[in-house]
């Protein structure tokens, strides 16, 4: 039996690291609107919600016709998990009589996503029978820690090769999925998550400050280049 989705995109109106981010312009148009015209490739405005505390970012959601849910301002701090937000959300459905079976949780900040990743990642949530879905990608770095000015590797010693280096994961933030009964616990990852795996450039796009963006648009103009040079 296919499952009843809704759409959740949060985007509070408060960023100190880069304030009014989720309204700066990408590729001519708001950050918060590239994550619901994905949204809208896949399903009816009516299941599309933004969850904000920002008249500015309501209104630009408005224009496209999607629902917003004004949070009230204490879930509009620099504190306020994800999770926090998906409760409030829920709450809110049930207020308005609004039945579902899972949550999509859409993050403004990974305003890249390749194409039919909403659609993969619930045929992959639904087969796997779990209660949650993330997405990742692997880790392909040497880190490790600096304390006392030494640098101490984690996940190799001098030497290794790249290829040789056990394959960490990381959570790249493009989509989640989470079961009714988990998000009333405030839970979006739970213990049996389906991770599902994305090796694509769009997995690195994170916006977090300005420099952020200019990366973006340059991925957004290579993209049109290649489809450009296709046409040709």
């Amino acid at each position: 039996m296919k499952l009843a989705y809704e759409v959740i995109i949060p985007a509070r109106g408060g960023s100190k690291r880069f304030p009014k981010k989720n309204v700066k312009l990408l590729n001519g148009i708001p950050l918060i609107a590239h994550s619901i015209i994905f949204a809208l490739k896949s399903f009816s405005k009516n299941n599309i919600w933004v969850n904000t505390d920002d008249k500015e970012i309501a209104n630009i959601a408005f224009e496209y016709g999607v629902h917003v849910t004004m949070r009230p301002i204490q879930l509009g701090s620099d504190f306020t998990s994800s999770a926090e937000v998906l409760f409030f959300q829920h709450s809110i459905f049930q207020e308005m009589n609004i039945p579902y079976d899972a949550m999509i949780l859409l993050q403004v900040t990974n305003p890249l996503r390749p194409d039919g990743l909403i659609e993969n990642a619930i045929t992959n949530f639904e087969i796997s029978g779990r209660n949650s879905l993330t997405t990742f990608s692997t880790l392909n770095k040497k880190y490790g820690c600096i304390e006392n000015n030494l640098f101490t590797p984690k996940n190799y010693y001098p030497g290794l090769r790249m290829q040789d280096i056990e394959v960490d994961f990381f959570e790249n933030g493009l989509i989640y999925i989470t079961k009714e009964n988990f998000i009333k616990d405030k839970q979006i990852i739970t213990s049996d998550v389906y991770p599902m795996i994305l090796e694509c450039i769009e997995s690195h796009v994170d916006i977090d400050e300005p420099n952020d963006l200019l990366f973006a648009e340059f991925l957004l103009q290579s993209k049109k280049n290649i489809s450009d040079e296709k046409t040709i």
